[in-house]
């Protein structure tokens, strides 16, 4: 019985191996063509023969992952089952190069030159894994910079320049008649805050930052919307220069501020009152108890 068993899935398994090597012949008609299976079980040692004998380099213990990934990045279809209905040329995707390459201690598998790239693997290496971690922060800061930029269709020129802008707008606005009372300390409090940027990169860069805000604020007054060059320490065009943040970013500091300080100015307000309110329940000098 066990040996019938044993007959059995051989002859299945060399029936699937038979199917896939006519597949290929049929497809790979000129001798520059290649033909390459990616298998997520394994593959046993005799099929492994056979399809090398035609050519034919299979990949097996591919992860779910990396088999999704494939099919985004090089087209064709995950197959489960092989036969004449799912052997056709739609399910196959297309690459120029498949190559084994071996750094360090493990073999990686590159794909190279699919026609239309929806997915893609980018390998890091370092000497330690903080470097990697830094690697891989950075370039995952810069994938999500790229992917806003195309996603809102808007750049905000950097450098300071938004901030200096922006703060002397505030300014004028809150010296004009549409702003009255009180409100003038607040648009008042908002364009100094803006100008918090603008002073880091001076600090950062080792420059007195009163001196650059005024710097940056005289060319905006004159109709010059510049932005500090940090390697320089003078005033830079930035659409020029090619400095611009992201639209998104800017967007949500600016809601988030203004949210947090609300909150906060909140939280004083209950403060001043649970402290008034502690004084009437006790009664005031000279009052009975």
């Amino acid at each position: 019985m066990r040996d019938k068993l044993v007959e059995a899935e051989r002859k299945t398994v060399d029936d699937k191996v038979k199917k896939i090597i006519e597949f290929k012949r049929k497809m790979c008609d000129t001798p520059e063509k290649s033909f390459v299976i990616v298998n997520q079980k394994g593959i046993d040692p005799m099929a492994l023969d056979m399809l090398a004998k035609e050519g034919i380099l299979a990949l097996r213990r591919a992860k779910r992952r990396n088999m999704e990934r494939l099919t985004l990045a090089a087209g064709g279809i995950a197959l489960n089952e092989i036969d004449d209905a799912s052997l056709v040329p739609a399910a196959l995707g297309y690459a120029e190069e498949v190559y084994e390459q071996a750094l360090g201690d493990d073999k990686f598998t590159f794909i190279d030159g699919v026609k239309n790239p929806a997915s893609v693997t980018i390998l890091l290496k370092g000497p330690n894994q903080h470097t990697i971690a830094q690697l891989k922060d950075a370039l995952r800061d810069g994938l999500r910079a790229v992917k806003h930029a195309i996603e809102d269709g808007l750049l905000v020129p950097g450098a300071g320049s938004f901030e200096i802008a922006c703060s002397l707008m505030l300014q004028q606005y809150g010296r004009s008649s549409a702003v009255k009372g009180r409100s003038k300390w607040g648009v008042q409090a908002f364009a100094d805050a803006l100008l918090v940027v603008p002073k880091t990169l001076a600090d950062n860069s080792g420059l007195d930052p009163q001196d650059i805000v005024l710097l940056l604020q005289e060319q905006h007054q004159a109709g010059h919307p510049v932005g500090l060059d940090i390697a320089t320490g003078e005033p830079m065009d930035p659409q020029a220069e090619g400095v611009w943040d992201i639209y998104r970013v800017k967007r949500q500091i600016l809601t988030s501020a203004t949210v947090v300080a609300q909150q906060l100015l909140l939280v004083d307000e209950i403060l001043k009152a649970g402290k008034n309110s502690g004084k009437e329940a006790q009664g005031g000098p000279g009052q009975e108890q």
